[in-house]
């Protein structure tokens, strides 16, 4: 499962144009427009390159939404915890996608996933969490854990890392890194049904660059790691990489 992060964009709101206090608890806007290079399907090898349009609006102590991290409702507004209902959009696979493989493994379609978050700020420059969410569409579960640091500025230069942990249920893990039977026949490789477990462990790094302000290019790299049955699938083995890279760049302008 694919989830390329451009957090640099949510941080582009605050630092193309810093808030008054008076402006903090007010609805604030982002568009943008960039380019993606990410693995063709979750466990290839090889990239695909895609446009990548941007809008984020946050509304303090209400919620967000990002073209890229989904939907936030905040429910739980206290000093340091904050907690909602949490919706992203799944990718899935083409067979375009799929290269060799088309035709020979089930292409998925794209889903949403629906569930709930809780976030802990434990400083002003440390932020951990957690989500939980349900395939609306299926029997899918996914769970994902972060923690999102922001570096000390560099001149006129912002930055942030993450870590994050994932993992899913077996009908998840089945419809991303599972073969069946048949499948397996037309590829020569044993049939997988992997269960429930840990999935991928991913270091990202964001950069912010201000060109005026409210303008500037955020840029995001992404090293992940498929773990456990994920990376132990015939999929991965014989026709992709446990090693998951992503690369984002986008220019943001914020009104």
């Amino acid at each position: 499962m694919h989830r390329v992060l451009l957090s640099t964009c949510l941080l582009a709101c605050a630092l193309c144009s810093p808030p008054s206090m008076a402006d903090a608890a007010k609805p604030s806007l982002a568009l943008g427009a960039g380019a993606q290079r990410m693995p063709s399907w979750a466990g290839a090898s090889d990239d695909r390159n895609e446009p990548v349009p941007y809008l984020y609006f946050k509304w303090p102590g209400h919620g967000s939404f990002s073209t890229l991290d989904g939907l936030q409702v905040e429910l739980l507004h206290g000093s340091v915890l904050h907690g909602g209902i949490y919706g992203n959009y799944q990718w899935g696979r083409l067979r375009d996608d799929l290269g060799m493989l088309g035709g020979k493994i089930a292409s998925l379609p794209p889903r949403i996933d629906m569930g709930g978050y809780l976030e802990w700020q434990v400083s002003k420059s440390l932020d951990v969490g957690v989500d939980l969410s349900h395939d609306i569409n299926g029997a899918g579960a996914y769970l994902d854990l972060y923690a999102e640091w922001d570096l000390p500025s560099a001149g006129l230069l912002e930055h942030s890392i993450a870590l994050r942990w994932q993992a899913m249920n077996a009908p998840a893990m089945t419809r991303f890194f599972g073969i069946r039977p048949a499948e397996a026949t037309a590829l020569n490789v044993p049939s997988w049904q992997p269960g429930a477990g840990s999935q991928l462990a991913s270091l990202e790094y964001d950069l912010f660059l201000p060109t005026s302000q409210h303008t500037g290019v955020a840029l995001a790299l992404v090293y992940g790691r498929l773990l456990g049955q994920a990376a132990a699938s015939p999929l991965v083995t014989r026709f992709g990489s446990a090693t998951q890279l992503s690369e984002s760049l986008a220019f943001v302008y914020h009104l």
